[in-house]
């Protein structure tokens, strides 16, 4: 769950770019109410509206006769009455992954498309033009926009143009802001650019420009350039030594997304740098220490690069410095104790490193930190008591790392902490109960850790927690209902591999609407929980190991959520069950469920059902539907299933692990299970029959092949050593397998255990064992 976010934030500092971006403005009216709009202008704005495709009527206000300084989008001129401004970014931003239907369908529609008529060419006044995040489906970008000299504001990003950007917008000298990011463009040289003498900010961000190595001359000549913003563009090192005047007036340089193996060495010529991304990129070798030299600067990303030095203390000068990203390398050392000197830093990520050591206690010196993260790190030693001080901290992140000792109760100073993870580590202790001061919590991770003690009362005060986890652990004693009374936002109860027991009322509501329930290994039985009957989200379940000893009730199968993930295993569950409505993991091992195996969805992947006692044929399950199954894990061993194996395997063809051991099943292993690419076949300890079929060599992938304990026959085939290469388990235990050991079994490089006990073979024994 994100709790705060990584991207980079325009420095505060920089205010002169935020005067030429206009304010997106959906019903802008006209100064003078009592002036209307030219009429050649409006009949040139309704021509642009027909070509256009405007699914949510956007637009409606655009109609004949009317006064167009009054139209969406549309900003005249407050004393001559032109147009001079034309605003139609899409209203709606992207949605996120969690968006509903609904509002994926309302994002879409709010997009304009269609065509972008040359009437625009009427506007000759318009100084500018936004048409970002719409959808012109793949059209190339209109020639003659280079032809609207007034223009000194065009914004076309995300709208989905595509092709080569046209040259000719190098005619458009009064530009001073120019964004075509987020689009499928491309251009073999940016020569073109140098026309744009009054151009303060370029955005060509996705752009191919890997053919442009003159990218870095080109951009570097624009007098007045102040943002540069060249993300994803596909560019290589500049492959000639570039001289950059020191007096640039550059303050933001982005190049995230290219393949740079080097930092250019150019930029630390930028003195007055403000704002430096150079993240998801190749960088190698060391940190320079020249970034200590750009002392405005404010936001540096070095994230996801291949940086192996130590963390240069040239950084730690930076006095400025908001936003340091170093994660995602392979940085090595230790934190020093100067990092304390980054007093205006709100957000530091110096995650999945090798840093080893403590974390300094001079961390409690940064006043201004919103975002810590050194999470998979090789940090040990405890977690400083000094970071009680830092009150504006919102996430705190040092998971999986080595951490030791206590988890300090200064943590309950931190009234804006949103996030809290120390899972992952050697913690050792209680819980404190200053957790229950943090009333904007919203993620409390401790888990894999060693702490002990029992659950504190006091977690029933966070309000606004979402997510609770501290399973793995040695937490013991008795949960109440209290220690959930206000937790109306939790989402995520995970708690397994405790000695808890939790034991509510009988008629106890919970106060929460939980996604994902993890309570493996508590004791809730002996009585099924009857409070998850409230729980209609639910979509991960895990019971397993509960003490659970009751009939599996209707009410729970008949939920009107669909699982994720149901565990129910290690109980003493007891009932049929006819369908399972889950679509990732199904676990009900090791109770006693009997009755004919239940059907299931039918892209499930895996399915146990191993140590019950489930009865009748496989057919149902294995032959009910002519449609592809997802199944790769199944898993019926220990039950009571009888019949032959059904020759309908051709619809399985994600099935890698099968185990239908220790039932009652006969005849011989059908033609079709062969058609399988499987890892691991057991039919062991069953009454089959029948001769190794030749088509087993169809099987290559083969790690594990137990047979054991029924009735084949016939001569282990010499082929095993030469087909079947990747063998590690071969039992042919307990059958009626004649003839010799074939010398070729010999070759089975990897082969770690070879039962051929109980057999009629006859012959030497092969000298290679």
């Amino acid at each position: 769950m994100a709790i705060a976010t990584m991207t980079t934030p325009l420095p505060i500092s920089f205010f002169p770019i935020l005067l030429l971006i206009p304010a997106v403005c959906f019903t802008i009216c006209h100064a003078n109410s009592n002036l209307l709009c030219i009429q050649s202008e409006r009949e040139a704005l309704l021509k642009f509206k027909h070509h256009l495709i405007d699914p949510s009527n956007r637009l409606s206000s655009w109609v004949e006769g009317g006064d167009c300084c009054e139209w969406t989008g549309v900003v005249c001129h407050n004393s001559t009455g032109h147009v001079n401004k034309l605003h139609l970014a899409a209203p709606l931003s992207e949605p996120d992954g969690f968006a509903t239907n609904a509002e994926m369908e309302a994002y879409y529609n709010s997009r304009l498309g269609g065509k972008i008529n040359p009437s625009l060419l009427e506007l000759k006044h318009l100084s500018s033009l936004d048409l970002s995040y719409n959808d012109f489906n793949s059209i190339h970008i209109p020639k003659f926009f280079g032809l609207l000299e007034s223009l000194t504001y065009l914004n076309l990003s995300r709208a989905q143009f595509q092709g080569a950007i046209p040259h000719i917008l190098a005619n458009l000298s009064k530009l001073q802001y120019l964004d075509l990011g987020g689009n499928d463009l491309k251009s073999k040289s940016l020569q073109w650019v140098s026309g744009l003498s009054s151009l303060q900010y370029l955005d060509l961000s996705s752009a191919d420009l890997s053919e442009a190595t003159d990218w870095v001359q080109v951009t570097f000549k624009l007098p007045s350039l102040l943002e540069l913003h060249l993300s994803g563009c596909g560019l290589n090192n500049d492959p000639s030594p570039t001289s950059v005047n020191s007096t640039k007036s550059l303050v933001v340089l982005h190049l995230s997304g290219n393949s740079l193996s080097s930092v250019p060495k150019w930029i630390f010529s930028l003195h007055g740098l403000v704002s430096i991304d150079l993240s998801y990129n190749f960088l190698e070798g060391s940190i320079p220490d020249y970034f200590g030299n750009i002392s405005f600067l404010e936001v540096l990303d070095l994230n996801w690069n291949h940086l192996n030095s130590s963390i240069p203390n040239s950084l730690y000068s930076l006095n400025r410095l908001q936003f340091l990203s170093l994660g995602n390398n392979q940085l090595q050392g230790t934190i020093s104790s100067a990092i304390g000197n980054l007093s205006s830093v709100t957000q530091l990520d110096l995650s999945v490193n090798q840093l080893n050591d403590q974390i300094p206690l001079s961390i409690g010196e940064l006043s201004s930190l919103k975002l810590f993260d050194v999470s998979k790190n090789q940090l040990n030693g405890q977690i400083p008591l000094s970071i009680g001080q830092l009150t504006s901290l919102e996430k705190f992140d040092v998971s999986e790392n080595q951490l030791n000792g206590q988890i300090p109760l200064s943590i309950g100073e931190l009234s804006s902490l949103k996030l809290f993870d120390v899972s992952k580590n050697q913690l050792n202790g209680q819980i404190p109960w200053s957790i229950g001061q943090l009333s904007s919590l919203k993620l409390f991770d401790v888990s894999e850790n060693q702490l002990n003690g029992t659950f504190p009362l006091s977690l029933g005060r966070l309000e606004s927690l979402e997510t609770l986890d501290c399973g793995y652990n040695l937490l013991e004693g008795v949960v109440s209902e209290t220690h959930f009374s206000n937790l109306t936002r939790l989402t995520t109860l995970a708690a397994s591999h405790n000695r808890l027991r939790f034991e509510p009322n009988s008629s106890w509501i919970p106060p929460f609407q939980c996604e994902r329930i993890e309570l493996g290994n508590w004791h809730l039985g002996p009585k099924f929980p009857q409070w998850l009957k409230f729980q209609k989200k639910l979509s991960y379940l895990d019971i397993s190991c509960a003490g659970i000893s009751d009939v599996m009730p209707t009410w729970f199968l008949n939920l009107p959520t669909q699982f994720k993930h149901l565990n129910l295993s290690s109980n003493q569950l007891r009932g049929e069950i006819s369908y399972l409505n889950v679509r990732n993991i199904v676990d009900l091992s090791s109770n006693r469920f009997i009755g004919p195996l239940p059907r299931v969805f039918p892209t499930l992947p895996f399915l146990i059902l191993s140590n019950n006692s489930f009865s009748g044929s496989l057919f149902e399950l294995l032959c009910n539907s002519s449609s592809e199954k997802g199944m790769e894990v199944l898993y019926i061993d220990k039950n009571l299933i009888s019949g032959d194996i059904p020759d309908c395997w051709n619809h399985w063809q994600r099935l890698i692990l099968l185990n239908l051991g220790s039932n009652n099943l006969t005849g011989k292993i059908p033609p079709s299970l062969w058609h399988l690419n499987l890892k691991m076949l057991n039919l062991r300890n069953n009454t089959m029959f029948g001769e190794l079929p030749s088509t087993l060599q169809n099987s290559p992938n083969l790690i594990m092949f137990d047979l054991s304990e029924n009735h084949f026959s016939g001569s282990v085939p010499a082929w095993i050593g030469d087909k079947l290469s990747k063998l590690v388990i071969l039992s042919l235990r307990s059958n009626n397998f004649d003839g010799h050991i074939p010398h070729k079994i010999c070759d089975l490089q990897f082969l770690q255990n070879l039962d051929l006990a109980h057999n009629n073979i006859s012959g030497v024994i092969p000298k290679m064992f």
